[in-house]
């Protein structure tokens, strides 16, 4: 048996990084997909035409025996933009993301930052205990902790031998 030294390529490339066709592409996707989800929420024919709505963030929900986690970004945004209510079982998260005024000096070559008004809804399993609803504001991240009621969550039950 004999092995055989390979030696690395130096001049393989990310694919993404580097050829401006496949970040075209990229960004095509991102935005059918965010066409897709305006069209299933209900956003996308609001007003006979395109909503209004410049952004809306991105939420990740994750869940474990005691409780769900929903973090939300919300870059450049103040605790004071942000609101949280509670009505019929629906979370829902509002706020306004504030554009800046500063002074452009020279040409816009780019704008990619999104500004405006958003708002979103998630209707709550009837397992979260929403008297225990809580939420922190840190670094640009809402987190909202959402424990499951007491008869939600898991537990043993001894089996007894006669």
């Amino acid at each position: 048996m004999s092995l055989i030294k390979r030696t690395p390529t130096s001049d393989l490339t990310r694919w993404n990084s580097e050829f401006p066709a496949f970040r075209g592409l990229l960004s095509l996707q991102h935005d059918m997909n965010r066409i897709v989800d305006e069209f299933f929420r209900g956003d996308l024919l609001a007003d006979g035409g395109f909503s209004r709505r410049d952004w809306y963030p991105a939420v990740d929900i994750t869940e474990n025996a005691e409780r769900y986690v929903l973090n939300a970004e919300l870059p450049g945004m103040a605790k004071e933009d942000v609101q949280v209510t509670l009505e019929n079982n629906v979370l829902t998260i509002r706020g306004e993301k504030k554009g800046t005024t500063e002074e452009k000096q020279g040409d816009v070559h780019r704008i990619e930052r999104r500004f405006g008004s958003f708002e979103r809804s998630f209707t709550l399993p009837s397992t979260v205990d929403v008297n225990k609803i809580d939420a922190q504001y840190k670094d640009g991240v809402l987190s909202l902790t959402l424990p499951k009621a007491e008869e939600a969550k898991p537990r043993a039950i001894d089996v007894k031998v006669r």
